[in-house]
């Protein structure tokens, strides 16, 4: 069958961003699914999940038709109806809740299922044209945010395609052969000269495996290793007193503070033998190109920014931020910021700051009503869901799904198929996928701005989240201008008066290179802060609301993280697994396939101490609930540690609710945000529902 090939971008939430190349057959469907060549970041490559894209956007049980619930909440007992009518109800679902309390009571809910502007941000318009609950989206990365800017100043940083100039590369806190396979990429670029990569992460994952060396240590205590490393590279002569003078900040107290922050020290904190840690150190200290490639896992822990920021304070320590091939680097995100205007796709010109904001991540507190934030105002009892599952990925589940089982909350999610929130709403209504509408994407791991045109028709029946939301403002009184306009006049006139020249400017080439230059990126003239200096001691109270007892300069506590105890003897991580990406593709046959089952990656030592074989069915419980889960003998971890990666539906787990029922909504500090990677539980062998 003659094929055409057609670019687009990957839409997923996922720094990388790829650039593609889509086959798209004669008769409307796509075939295989590749990076471009000819983009400098993705270099040819993307991940597997999304080459095989084809097993998702034409799969059988994708949502083609509007449904109403028959059944229990929950129970995904529906029937099919038509556009018109699931409108009208969602509507007067909508203004019936609204007359009863106040516009407040609505909480439109989204994240980044989608991470094209039009597409995901425009349900903002919504909430700020008709003044409904305002969302703190900190679910993901508002930790590492402000760990990153608590010592550089703004999320922005060297040029992630330099680490193909580098001579050691370091990972630290992520998995990128998994996560971000464009990463590996150039770190193969600069293998190829000699150079080395070193991961940094809390059990032998696939980035690992890839590594020339890695340090394996115990959840939450990154903050740590970076102290003892800082200690070392003071003490051996490896600071940059120079730069330090220049454009540090309490450089001279922070060095005193780190005195007992000794290799000894972070060795029975970490579980790194004190010589390694020397070693490291010093490898670090000796290589001016060393460049460190922050990743988000261990920011999503209590003391997430902490551990964040004491791994910035290394190349400042060290001077390595002026090298190119050296620094470190988190995250875009103010590039795209400081250019893109959002205020037509957000609807920002109507936005009302006084009305109550609702934080995403206590989702399950909020709907249960004992959030805070609630108590000035109404509870909430109705909710939009876009590009999201919070019955499934959102932090302690069991209160989430209380939440949504109340007789007084209506729900409406659009999806794409029939996820867990989906089965608790009152009307489904079905999305279409990225190649089927038309958008714009930033990218967190480099510097790319795409535009991505539709590319194929979606099923009869499926309608875009700007669509969607332009129908429903119609019945609802919204009166914003950007609900007249398609997406494409949107996306055009967001690039006109962000200065990059509307859609004619970026149809051809696809994307345009926002990338910071190099003076700035690598702070040639000084850090994006008050006073040109990084700033090792910080005053957390400027960074969240969460910032009471944290340490001004780096140090580790346990009172910090949700520590081992005896009754709670294991941390307990929940990563990513290879074949998903938070909920999506766990739908695709390909992906179900290789991950197989769920499973916890348990210590030889602890299985034996427990009489637990391969393959035994354990539960793994806390304060908030108990999860059953097959077990995987696993040496590489430390003993005390337990993985858990996902993540699976709730009806992979032999009791029917997932591994989040055990994940807190404790907020990370100071900032809040999800402590996926913080949780500390029991484990004993066999389960029973």
């Amino acid at each position: 069958m003659p094929l055409d090939i057609v670019r687009s971008t990957c839409p997923h939430d996922c720094p990388s961003v790829c650039a593609l190349e889509v086959e798209v057959k004669d008769d409307g469907t796509i075939g295989r699914v590749r990076g471009s060549k000819v983009n400098t970041y993705t270099d040819g490559v993307i991940c597997a999940k999304v080459a095989r894209y084809a097993e998702r956007i034409h799969h059988p049980d994708r949502l083609t038709q509007p449904l109403l619930r028959t059944g229990a909440k929950g129970s995904g007992e529906f029937t099919p109806i038509s556009w018109d009518e699931a409108l009208d109800r969602v509507a007067s679902g909508f203004q019936e809740k609204v007359r009863q309390y106040d516009p407040t009571t609505v909480w439109p809910y989204h994240f980044a299922g989608t991470m094209g502007w039009v597409q995901r941000r425009g349900l903002e318009r919504l909430r700020n044209d008709l003044g409904y609950s305002g969302q703190i989206g900190n679910i993901c990365t508002f930790p590492a945010d402000a760990g990153w800017r608590a010592g550089v100043g703004k999320i922005l940083g060297p040029d992630p395609r330099e680490m193909a100039e580098s001579d050691l590369i370091i990972s630290w806190g992520g998995n990128p052969v998994s996560t971000q396979v464009n990463v590996m990429t150039h770190v193969a670029k600069a293998r190829k000269r000699g150079a080395k990569f070193v991961v940094v992460d809390v059990y032998h994952t696939p980035s690992v495996e890839a590594a020339d060396e890695a340090y394996i240590l115990r959840p939450g205590t990154d903050v740590a290793l970076a102290c003892a490393m800082m200690h070392v590279l003071f003490r051996d002569g490896f600071a940059d007193r120079d730069y330090l003078a220049q454009f540090g900040q309490d450089h001279q107290e922070l060095e005193t503070h780190l005195a007992d922050k000794t290799p000894e020290w972070a060795a029975a904190i970490t579980g790194i033998p004190a010589d390694r840690i020397i070693a490291f150190a010093h490898e670090y200290g000796r290589t001016e190109k060393a460049y460190i490639r922050v990743g988000y896992g261990f920011s999503r822990s209590r003391n997430g920014s902490q551990q964040l920021h004491a791994v910035t304070c290394l190349p400042t320590v060290t001077g390595k931020w002026p090298t190119k091939g050296g620094g470190a680097f988190y995250n875009n995100r103010e590039v795209y910021s400081s250019t893109i205007d959002e205020t037509l796709i957000q609807g920002l010109d109507v936005a009302d700051k006084s009305i109550r904001m609702l934080d995403m991540s206590r989702i399950g507190p909020v709907l249960t009503g004992e959030d805070p934030a609630l108590a000035d105002g109404p509870p909430v009892t109705a909710m939009l869901v876009q590009n999201t599952n919070p019955a499934l990925i959102a932090p302690d589940i069991g209160k989430v799904h209380a939440g949504f089982k109340r007789d007084d909350l209506f729900l409406c999610v659009h999806e794409q198929f029939m996820t867990d929130t989906a089965k608790f709403a009152d009307i489904v209504l079905p999305a279409t996928m990225f190649l089927e509408h038309d958008d714009i994407y930033s990218s967190g791991g480099h510097g790319h701005f795409h535009f991505a045109p539709k590319a194929i028709d979606g099923p009869e029946g499926c309608v875009s989240n700007h669509d969607l939301l332009c129908q429903l403002a119609k019945r609802l009184g919204a009166s914003h201008r950007g609900f007249d306009m398609t997406a494409l006049e949107i996306i055009d006139e967001t690039l006109i008066t962000s200065g990059l020249g509307g859609i004619a400017a970026i149809e051809e080439a696809r994307w345009i290179d926002l990338q910071a230059d190099f003076e700035t990126s690598h702070f040639m003239n000084g850090f994006p802060t008050d006073n040109g200096r990084f700033k090792f001691k910080v005053d957390w109270a400027a960074h969240g609301p969460y910032h009471a007892g944290l340490s001004a300069l780096p140090d580790f506590s346990p009172k910090d993280i949700d520590a081992a105890s005896a009754e709670h003897p294991f941390r307990l991580v929940v990563p990513p697994a290879r074949n998903y990406l938070n909920s999506s593709f766990t739908e695709t046959p390909t992906s179900i396939k290789r991950e197989a089952k769920p499973v916890v990656k348990m210590h030889p030592d602890v299985a034996r101490a427990k009489d637990i074989d391969d393959g035994d069915l354990v539960t793994l419980g806390n304060q908030l609930g108990s999860v059953g889960v097959h077990a995987e003998i696993f040496a590489d971890l430390q003993p005390e540690v337990l993985i858990v990666e996902g993540v699976w539906p709730n009806a992979a787990f032999p009791g029917g609710l997932g591994i989040n029922v055990l994940i807190s909504a404790a907020p990370s500090r100071p900032a809040s945000g999800g402590v996926f990677h913080d949780t500390a539980v029991w484990l004993k062998k066999g389960f029973t529902a």
